[in-house]
């Protein structure tokens, strides 16, 4: 009898244990899953693999638009180590320029994002442009009209122009920003092909692999429009590179906003978004986390690209995402502003000892 009793409280005992350990372990592994939710959370796209990023159907991540300036980037610097010296110098004089413009030697709220820059005025300086079609099929050999429809686009969206600027939030409106930069057509190439796709190693940028090569590249901005494949929209080279690569990719459905054009990217800010990074502006989540640098005083901090037409506030790193900058990547109904801290940065380097003074006319 006493056995019994002594099993059946050997059992209870057990029991009771096995609850308690149950409940350890589903605590714990509840606590896991919020750390993994806010380890999630904070994944940026630098983060990600290429192969994660940029998707056959051309999204990022499972978003819209793919741009690969920064990719174009880092690749240039693997196979070109000396570009980050060229890179830092040029960052050095951009910042003492914009140091320079700020009263009292600066009052710009850090480069973290979330201050105020002050407008500053400049002269009107007008780019030429080179636009070079490269095509394997009629629609990607786009008309003139569709060309000329990007040059509009790029004038109004740089002179703050742009029908739906006044859709600038009262938060951002004085940080909106007219850069004082036209644009104008110098010439157009045409090339027929039977490439389909060009991916992103430059080759449109080179007559021995069957593309065009930039025409004076010091004095001219040169565009090559052309299938770039795997889902890429476009991409840019940074002040600094190789001049025999200089200039700006877009993909012929994306460039300009009449004729062959693919919504939602169908009002031609993928080639102001890229002329951005042309101009050495970085995407305005800095492709980090809340403290990376897009090195600009007036965007504030994120940790992430926006997508599709966000609604207004969208905040991240504690503060209210500006969504409808140019450098972001929303679609392009929904971006529509520089702001003064950009502008500086792309002022930067036009000036008389910036790194593409010479396209200044």
């Amino acid at each position: 009898m006493y056995f019994i009793l002594f099993l059946l409280h050997l059992s209870e005992s057990f029991n009771s244990i096995y609850i308690f350990m149950k409940k350890i372990l589903l605590g714990l592994a509840a606590f896991a899953l919020i750390v993994t939710a806010c380890s999630k959370e904070e994944v940026s796209e630098q983060d990600l693999t290429q192969q994660e990023i940029i998707k056959d159907n051309g999204e990022i991540a499972g978003k819209s638009r793919a741009c690969h300036s920064d990719y174009n980037l880092k690749r240039q610097i693997k196979e070109n180590p000396g570009l980050e010296n060229i890179l830092n110098s040029i960052e050095s004089k951009t910042k003492r320029f914009i140091d320079s413009k700020r009263p009292g030697n600066g009052n710009g709220g850090g480069n973290n994002g979330g201050g105020e820059e002050p407008p500053t005025d400049f002269p009107i300086v007008t780019i030429p442009v080179y636009v070079h079609v490269i095509y394997s099929n009629n629609q990607e050999n786009i008309s003139d009209a569709q060309i000329n429809s990007q040059i509009a686009v790029l004038n109004k969206d740089f002179r703050m122009n742009n029908s739906d600027a006044n859709q600038i939030p009262s938060e951002f409106a004085d940080n909106a920003a007219d850069t004082q930069i036209n644009f104008t057509l110098a010439g157009v190439t045409r090339t027929s092909s039977s490439r389909t796709s060009w991916g992103t190693r430059d080759d449109m940028k080179r007559s021995s692999q069957g593309g065009v090569d930039p025409i004076d590249p010091a004095n001219y901005l040169n565009m090559w429009v052309c299938n770039i494949g795997g889902g890429i929209l476009g991409y840019a080279q940074f002040p600094g590179g190789s001049a025999a690569t200089d200039g700006v990719v877009i993909s012929p459905q994306y460039f300009g906003n009449t004729g062959f054009v693919s919504a939602p990217f169908d009002e031609g800010r993928t080639t102001t978004h890229e002329v951005g990074h042309y101009l050495n502006l970085r995407h305005i989540w800095g492709d980090g986390r809340c403290k990376q640098d897009d090195f600009v005083s007036d965007t504030p901090a994120s940790d992430r690209a926006n997508y599709g037409c966000p609604s207004y506030p969208t905040s991240h790193c504690r503060s209210t995402d500006m969504t409808m900058n140019y450098m972001d990547y929303v679609d392009d109904a929904c971006m529509y502003m520089f702001s003064n801290g950009q502008k500086l940065r792309m002022r930067a380097v036009l000036e008389a000892d910036g790194a593409r003074a010479s396209l200044a006319n």
